[in-house]
Formats: C-alpha cells, sequence, structure tokens
C-alpha cells in the first residue's frame, strides 16, 4: 500500500527589514514600547466603545457623545502606532490574543456600570495611559528617535484634554445627585 503524502506550501520568512539609521537594539526597546502602547490604546478604545454603547441616565446624550469622540481619536492612534513600528524595522502586534498579553489597561466586563463610574474610570485609564505615554517618550528619546517622540508628544496632549473633559464632566455630580 502507498502512503499518499500531503504536500502542505513551504512558508518563507518574510523580508521585512526596513531600512533605519537607529541601533537593531534602539528598534526592539521602540517596537516594545510602542506595541505595549499600541495594546493599551485598542484596550482603552474597546472600553470606551463598551461605556458609550452602554451609557444611560439623564446625561445620556451628552456622556454618549463625549466617549463617542473619544473612542474615534483613540482609535485613529492605533495606526499611527502600528506603522511607526514597521518604519523603524520593528514587527507590531497581530492578534487580540497578543494585546491581551501587553495591555495594561484593565476591561470592565461588568453588566451594568454607572455613568459616573465610567467617567471616573476613563479618567484614570487615560491618566495612567499618559503616564505610560512619556515612559515611551523618554525610550525614544534615549534613543534618539525624535518622529516618534514628536507623535507621542501629540498623542500626550490629546490624552490630556480627553482626561480634563473626563474631569470636568465628572467634577461635582455626586452634590448635584448626576
Amino acid at each position: 500500500m502507498t502512503k499518499v503524502r500531503m504536500l502542505r506550501p513551504q512558508r518563507k520568512a518574510a523580508a521585512l527589514d526596513t531600512p533605519t539609521d537607529l541601533a537593531p537594539d534602539a528598534v526592539v526597546e521602540i517596537s516594545r514600547a510602542l506595541n505595549t502602547l499600541l495594546a493599551d490604546t485598542f484596550a482603552l478604545y474597546l472600553k470606551t466603545k463598551n461605556f458609550h454603547w452602554h451609557m444611560s441616565g439623564p446625561h445620556f446624550r451628552d456622556y454618549h457623545l463625549l466617549l463617542d469622540k473619544h473612542s474615534e481619536q483613540i482609535f485613529a492612534m492605533t495606526d499611527d502606532m502600528a506603522e511607526r513600528v514597521r518604519k523603524i524595522g520593528g514587527m507590531t502586534i497581530r492578534s487580540i490574543g497578543h494585546i491581551a498579553k501587553l495591555q495594561r489597561v484593565d476591561d470592565n466586563d461588568a453588566e451594568f456600570v454607572p455613568p459616573l463610574d465610567m467617567l471616573r474610570e476613563l479618567l484614570a485609564d487615560n491618566k495612567a495611559f499618559t503616564a505610560n505615554m512619556r515612559a515611551a517618550h523618554k525610550i525614544c528619546d534615549d534613543n534618539g528617535d525624535v518622529a516618534t517622540v514628536s507623535m507621542i508628544e501629540v498623542w500626550i496632549d490629546e490624552t490630556e484634554r480627553r482626561t480634563w473633559f473626563l474631569f470636568e464632566a465628572s467634577r461635582g455630580a455626586d452634590r448635584t445627585g448626576h
């Protein structure tokens, strides 16, 4: 009896060596920092959308629209982050599982979260995200990656604005019954 052997297509290693003047160690370090930020960005995006979808209460419309705008801004960062990793010759995240391994933003799978708690949780997440971006900024600056430094500075400014809006939207709400 002759055995039939199934041939599988052979995979070749992808030639993804993007030329850069950054040192190989710098590419690894910067890519690691950006991939972790990218995982955080996806996690923060999904949490913001989750709260947007599940918002309720007397300020529904305002909070719903605020979180929609925030989620759009957060999502817009993802492609720039991933492409920056590729531009310097690094490899970026490839799956939801990879995001889950790297993310520092905690998920919230609760069936119901009161609106004020949503805002305060996102406020804390955005503040932590800013601190994590500052750490990545230092890594990029220490390795002479001025382009990534510049991008991170814009993302920090956007995140500080989201933090400010979340703070102001939730400030004093306990006293006014909202």
